[in-house]
């Protein structure tokens, strides 16, 4: 259903006779209104009295005869950035959008209800405050999505003018469009002037944060907000769009080619009772002529029907775009002023949304009045959810993520290096490794790596690759295709000269290696198959103590069927195994290891993070029996078992234990 279809009453929204008549809530609104000058002379420039407590009508029947006074039952106003300026961060990576849909039922002749948008204009000034742990939302923009009033006349926006002057008091980051209800009109953004353009005027939009233009009827706006160290456009565009309108529209986003944008309107979508959206007859003509071709729109959000839905379309580039639907004016108190929060975090590659009414927060969850309780917060599938966005992958169309050059091998080379390996000159990319190849040691140490294979393997089993991991230091890696059912593949080995086969690194250790596991990568076939291994088995080194497996290599950095990492050695103090565990990791994604031992305790750091399972038993150096190391190969009982799955990068150990900054991800 959409705005137009039922007046307030005949549509089961919420009626305002409890407000009119001459109960106390009634007569705590006329003290309210008398007492800023709304009452007789109609609404004039006098104050609104903005909110300090929260007016009756939502409070329980108590507080609602209280002398119509809530006063006790709310919380205690919070101090925040609605005491200063706007100073959202712009370079956190992670912030929120909130978006405000149609509020025109709190506004309508002489029924107007301003306490619940300011208490959601607060909460934006507030920045997004007032959850129970006190964390900052990081609120970087607010965008009214049309319908702010119900008739479009001066006295309504008389009203609203002064909530939203709290926002220009701040200097904050909002846009409003016109819905129909605004401008009481079918036409398009050529209409000409009305009270809403008057209210919300081309000279008050350039005096918010970030505004970057209007188009010439001053019904359509631009805003480009930072968050993220990265800029975000938001065009706010009239409910029907004229000819001049879409090419103001399409020549901004081309103007600003490398920024993504948020597209709100008033009319762009509705849903089903399910939710499942679908495009309006407007949003066809605004996805055929605006959305489609600009990859850079990967967000719409409107207002005007009910109930709230969401889709996702697929754009003419391939892309995913994302389309909304949010509007509560049939809810109780005519949607009390409900915000929708998108809470973006480029960490997790997550947007979170969340529907809720800062106006009915504030009141004591004791002193809400049954329907107040029900709206305090909105938890279907369509109200409360997430997105998961690869960010990077989603922009890469129109803004590529600059690559990390590569560096220099010699750069590496950090004090007590032992041995440095990359892959990166071997060959071009899906070029078979030949068996006279040899992979130097870049160290200088002599480490050198030979290829090896288990019989029966058949050609193009090892092959160079020009994937890596984006903070690589070399752009190359070896690409495995080995199984252990039965033992196939290519792997490397170091030359039986190699001084880092006699190493047992007394004084500690760092071992570095970028991989990815590919989305092919199969528990049955390559579960416990080995990055970095070292032949030799502990029974043959003499180890039997408690947990002892008498055919493992006395070196191992395998992964595990989850799939997850697992460093288990033989150190020279133990008769036993010591182990690290890793956590479970998604394939088709680079990541680089460190198991760090500084000759007491070992430490494995996945991407720079220190995993949990670190034994704290003391580990000192490890095992060896002067044999080889394999790069993707692993033995059992003296014999190859299995050949790793996957892509392996740059290795790098080092005789000493490094920090994290010093790591070849730094």
């Amino acid at each position: 259903m959409h705005d137009n279809q039922a007046t307030e009453h005949e549509c089961g929204c919420p009626r305002t006779a409890d407000l009119d008549g001459e109960g106390p809530a009634a007569d705590s609104r006329r003290r309210f209104l008398r007492g800023a000058g709304l009452l007789g002379a109609g609404v004039g420039t006098a104050g609104l009295g903005l909110l300090g407590a929260v007016p009756a009508q939502a409070a329980g029947p108590e507080a609602a005869g209280a002398a119509g006074a809530a006063g006790a039952a709310v919380k205690a106003p919070r101090k925040g950035k609605g005491k200063g300026r706007w100073q959202p961060d712009p370079d956190a990576r992670q912030f929120t959008v909130v978006v405000m849909p149609d509020t025109q039922y709190l506004f309508d002749q002489d029924r107007i209800h301003p306490a619940p948008l300011e208490a959601s204009v607060r909460y934006v000034l507030d920045g997004g405050v007032n959850r129970e742990d006190g964390t900052d939302d990081n609120i970087v923009f607010l965008a009214h999505l049309g319908d702010v009033t119900e008739n479009g006349l001066a006295v309504e926006y008389a009203a609203v003018t002064k909530v939203f002057g709290l926002l220009d008091d701040a200097g904050a980051a909002y846009g409003v469009l016109a819905g129909n209800h605004d401008v009481r009109s079918s036409t398009d953004d050529q209409r000409g002037t009305t009270p809403y353009l008057e209210t919300f005027s081309k000279a008050r939009a350039a005096r918010t944060s970030g505004y970057r233009g209007s188009s010439p009827d001053g019904y359509n706006t631009c805003h480009v907000f930072r968050a993220a160290g990265r800029d975000w456009m938001v065009l706010s565009l009239d409910w029907r769009l004229s000819d001049a309108g879409f090419a103001w529209a399409n020549g901004v986003i081309a103007a600003n080619p490398k920024l993504p944008v948020i597209l709100t309107t008033h009319d762009l979508a509705h849903a089903d009772d399910g939710g499942r959206a679908e495009l309006s007859d407007n949003g066809k003509r605004l996805w055929e002529r605006l959305i489609d071709g600009n990859d850079q729109i990967f967000l719409t959000v409107n207002g005007h029907y009910w109930p709230p839905g969401r889709t996702v379309l697929r754009n003419r580039a391939g892309h995913d775009v994302h389309v909304h639907i949010t509007n509560y004016q049939d809810r109780y108190y005519g949607g009390a002023a409900m915000i929708r929060a998108y809470r973006f975090d480029l960490d997790r590659g997550t947007v979170d949304v969340s529907t809720f009414s800062p106006w009915i927060q504030q009141i004591a969850a004791e002193e809400r009045n049954a329907l107040a309780a029900q709206h305090v917060e909105l938890t279907s599938d369509v109200d409360r959810f997430s997105l998961a966005i690869d960010f990077e992958r989603r922009f890469a169309g129109f803004a590529p993520v600059p690559q990390r050059p590569a560096r220099r091998a010699g750069e590496l080379l950090v004090r007590d290096t032992v041995a440095y390996w990359r892959f990166d000159n071997g060959g071009a990319d899906g070029a078979a490794v030949t068996p006279q190849q040899v992979v130097k040691d870049l160290s200088g140490q002599g480490n050198d790596l030979l290829w090896q294979s288990a019989p029966g393997t058949p050609d193009g089993a090892l092959s160079w690759s020009a994937e890596h991991h984006p903070d690589q230091p070399g752009h190359g890696s070896l690409l495995f295709r080995g199984t252990r059912s039965p033992v196939r593949g290519g792997y490397l080995q170091t030359v039986p000269t190699a001084p880092v086969n006699r190493e047992t690194f007394e004084r500690g250790f760092t071992v570095e290696a970028f991989f990815k596991l590919p989305a092919d990568w199969d528990s049955a076939q390559s579960r416990w198959s080995a990055l970095l291994s070292r032949w030799g088995t502990s029974a043959e080194a003499g180890r039997s103590g408690p947990g002892t497996d008498a055919d493992e290599p006395v070196v191992t950095l395998s992964v595990s069927e989850a799939p997850a990492l697992q460093w288990c050695v033989y150190p020279l103090n133990q008769t036993g195994a010591s182990t690290c565990w890793g956590h479970q990791l998604p394939l088709d994604h680079w990541w680089h290891v460190a198991v760090v031992n500084d000759g007491k305790l070992s430490r494995m750091y996945v991407d720079g993070c220190e995993v949990a399972r670190n034994p704290a038993t003391p580990a000192v150096g490890l095992t060896t029996l002067g044999r080889p190391w394999m790069l993707g190969g692993y033995a059992y009982a003296g014999v190859l078992d299995k050949v790793f799955h996957g892509y392996i990068g740059d290795v790098r150990i080092v005789k000493r234990a490094l920090r994290v900054g010093e790591f070849m991800t730094a």
